[in-house]
């Protein structure tokens, strides 16, 4: 053990290497497993076939054999974590976003507190209109297999091949250390859900969060699915937020403020008794995952900046049955609510018109309309 104080050294854990390492095996850090330390993501690759043994497969589990990842961690709701599989790879010929290796985006750092809303010209555009039309293509893939008893990690599957198929690295895919390409968040999980082992139930609801990165950008959207027979309340949870998201769209134009928007999607909420989330908001987005402006979606925010023609952002509302406040599991990813009640989540990316706005991430089919009004032959 290492005197306080004194600089720990590691060496990469290839045989035959005796470089100095930092980097460690993202998967071997989330489960504990010590070491596994090393120099390149080359040498990280060269090994992985024999490294990935070491990944544990049973994860921890409580005294009746139940999956236990985080023993006395007090849930707010019904919903627990479930094993997860290891994490997919990319291949080498599809281009990578600056975090894919590392989990830092640094671009994005470079830029944190900067304020300046880019305006897009044409070709940026085209680049971002490009990969948001295959965002959607992605998402109505995954649309495909919702139903009782698919798995979330089977979802991701899918998610994560239908990228690779059309070119794109599943943005998520290790973005501050994110270990799936989806994120899908049931029930009580207000977003940020890790696809894990569970098989979905019937009266779950499921949003499935897309993102994908295809020739330096990224398209962004999500919707909220019913599985199975789902209760009354719950139908109307995910149709006001649906109505939240189309009433703060209609609003979308040169000359308004981005705090509108948040005035806009309370006002429905609430009319209709439930909350809005505060924690998380919507966002730029074009050659960056996550950049200027931020788009609250409760009243009375501080969001800086006006709309304008060629700006480019999403709007995302989460809205909750019960309290607005969340928490977030031990995972430090997953965030719920509080009072373990239902959230529901529907996101477009947008850009800003002379007029209006584009909405780039629509569904091409069904006149538009989400799942949940349209697919209920395949959800039961």
């Amino acid at each position: 053990m290492a005197n306080e104080g004194e600089k720990v050294q590691h060496f990469c854990s290839r045989e035959g290497c005796e470089n100095q390492s930092k980097l460690q095996c993202p998967t071997c850090l989330k489960q504990g497993i010590e070491g596994s330390y090393f120099c390149s993501q080359d040498c990280f690759k060269n090994v992985w076939n024999d490294h990935k043994k070491k990944h544990k497969k049973s994860g921890n589990k409580s005294s009746s054999g139940r999956y236990d990842p985080w023993p006395g961690y007090r849930f707010s709701g019904q919903l627990r974590p479930a094993r997860q599989s290891s994490q997919r790879e990319v291949p080498a010929h599809i281009e990578y976003p600056d975090y894919a290796e590392t989990g830092s985006p640094i671009s994005e750092l470079e830029l944190r507190g900067n304020t300046m809303i880019k305006i897009l010209n044409d070709e940026e555009i085209k680049g971002m209109s490009l990969a948001c039309k295959l965002g959607r293509e992605v998402l109505d893939e995954a649309a495909k297999v919702v139903k009782v008893g698919v798995t979330t990690d089977e979802i991701d599957r899918v998610v994560h091949e239908a990228c690779l198929k059309r070119d794109c690295y599943p943005s998520p895919l290790n973005y501050h250390g994110f270990p799936k390409s989806c994120c899908t968040s049931v029930n009580e999980v207000i977003c940020h859900g890790i696809p894990d082992k569970r098989a979905l139930e019937n009266g779950d609801i499921l949003n499935i969060d897309v993102t994908v990165y295809h020739n330096g950008f990224h398209g962004d959207l999500n919707e909220t699915f019913l599985v199975g027979d789902v209760d009354e309340e719950s139908k109307k949870l995910v149709k006001i937020t649906h109505e939240c998201l189309d009433e703060a769209i209609k609003i979308v134009k040169p000359g308004i403020r981005y705090r509108e928007v948040g005035n806009v999607i309370q006002k429905h909420a609430n009319n209709n008794g439930l909350s809005v989330v505060r924690t998380y908001c919507g966002h730029g987005i074009h050659r960056l995952f996550h950049t200027a402006p931020n788009v609250p979606h409760y009243s009375k925010n501080k969001a800086v900046g006006v709309m304008k023609k060629g700006h480019v952002f999403t709007i995302e509302p989460m809205i909750n049955m019960g309290t607005w406040r969340d928490e977030v599991w031990p995972d430090n990813w997953t965030a719920v609510t509080q009072d373990g009640k239902r959230s529901a989540q529907f996101e477009q990316t947008l850009l800003v018109t002379d007029t209006g706005c584009d909405i780039l991430t629509r569904r091409l089919d069904a006149d538009g309309a989400p799942y949940f009004e349209t697919q209920s032959s395949n959800i039961t």
